[in-house]
C-alpha cells in the first residue's frame, strides 16, 4: 500500500481502497480494450502553436496556408493536446446516502464512477482532482497525474460518509472560482435542489471555459416509487417525516419526478452541459461504459 494512504489506518478503509482500485481497473481496461477514441478530447480549445507533421497525424489538422507558403507540412497544436485537467465534483450530502433495499447508496454509486474516471484520466496521462461538498466545499485535492495521486483520491472517497444538507448552486459557484485553469468538470449529484440556481452555477462553470458533464444519480425507488399503502417517509437531510398513503400519491409523484428529471435535462441542453441520468439499479460499469462509448462517438 503506497505511503500516500498509510494514514488511513482503518483496515476496512484500506480494503475499500483496494476494491475501488480493482473496480476502476476493470471498467477502464474493458473500455480501452474496445479501442474506442478518448471520450475526453475535443472540448473548447485554443490554438497554441505549430509543430512539424509526423506520419500518422490527422491530415485535417494540417495548416495548408503554411504549406502553401513554405512547402512544408505543419499541424496546428491546440491546448487540448497538452495535459488536460479534470475535476471530479461529488455531492456528499445526506440525501446521497439513500438506498432502497439491498442496492448501493447514491454516494457509493458516485464513488465507483469517480474511481473509474480517475483511473481513466491518469491512464491517459491527464491530471485529475477531487472536490467534495455538502453545505460547503469540504475537501479539495488539486489535480495530479501520478498513480500515487489516484491512491489519495481513492482514500478520500473511501472514508467519506454522506451527511448534512446540500447547497449545490453555492458550492458549484465556489468550485468555478477555485479551479484555476479551464478543463473538464464532472459533477455527480442527485440534484435535490431548485433547478434555477443550479443552472446559473453551471453557466458560471461554462463561462470559465470548462467542458462540463453532469451525472444525475438517483435511486431506482426514487424514479419508480415501489411503495404501497400507509408509509412513513423521512427526509434524509432535515429529518422531517411524513406519513401518507403511498398508493394514492404514486401517480402524482411519478409525474413530478418525470418533470424534475426533464427540467435538468433541458437546462443542461441549454447550457451545453453533457447530461446523463444514472439509476443505481443499473451496474455502474455498464452505465459508465455506455456513456463513454456514446461520448467518444459523438466527439469524433
Amino acid at each position: 500500500m503506497p505511503q500516500a494512504i498509510e494514514r488511513y489506518l482503518d483496515p476496512e478503509v484500506i480494503r475499500q481502497i483496494e476494491r475501488l482500485d480493482l473496480k476502476a481497473r476493470f471498467i477502464v481496461e474493458g473500455f480501452l480494450a474496445g479501442l474506442h477514441a478518448s471520450p475526453f478530447q475535443g472540448f473548447s480549445v485554443e490554438f497554441s502553436e505549430h509543430r512539424k507533421y509526423t506520419p500518422g497525424d490527422d491530415t485535417r489538422a494540417v495548416d495548408w496556408t503554411v504549406f502553401a507558403k513554405t512547402d512544408k507540412l505543419y499541424v496546428k497544436k491546440y491546448e487540448a493536446e497538452t495535459i488536460m485537467e479534470c475535476h471530479l465534483v461529488v455531492d456528499a450530502s445526506g440525501s446521497m446516502g439513500y438506498r432502497y433495499g439491498r442496492g448501493v447508496t447514491k454516494f457509493e454509486y458516485a464513488i465507483y464512477l469517480a474511481a473509474a474516471l480517475s483511473f481513466l484520466m491518469i491512464h491517459q496521462q491527464d491530471s485529475v482532482g477531487l472536490l467534495l461538498f455538502a453545505e460547503r466545499l469540504t475537501r479539495y485535492l488539486r489535480p495530479r497525474a501520478r498513480r500515487s495521486h489516484l491512491m489519495n483520491i481513492l482514500g478520500e472517497l473511501a472514508r467519506v460518509q454522506p451527511h448534512g444538507q446540500s447547497h449545490i448552486a453555492q458550492c458549484l459557484h465556489e468550485a468555478a472560482e477555485l479551479i484555476p485553469r479551464r478543463g473538464l468538470v464532472i459533477f455527480m449529484s442527485d440534484l435535490l435542489a431548485e433547478p434555477g440556481p443550479v443552472q446559473d452555477a453551471l453557466h458560471h462553470l461554462k463561462f470559465k471555459g470548462h467542458d462540463v458533464i453532469l451525472f444525475h444519480i438517483l435511486d431506482h425507488a426514487e424514479t419508480n416509487f415501489p411503495f404501497e399503502g400507509p408509509y412513513r417517509f423521512r427526509e434524509p437531510e432535515t429529518g422531517e417525516e411524513l406519513e401518507v398513503d403511498a398508493s394514492a400519491y404514486r401517480e402524482a409523484y411519478l409525474r413530478s419526478v418525470d418533470g424534475f428529471i426533464a427540467s435538468y435535462r433541458d437546462l443542461c441542453l441549454g447550457a451545453k452541459v453533457d447530461y446523463s441520468q444514472m439509476d443505481t439499479s443499473v451496474p455502474f460499469d455498464r452505465a459508465l461504459t455506455t456513456f463513454l462509448i456514446n461520448r467518444s462517438q459523438y466527439r469524433l
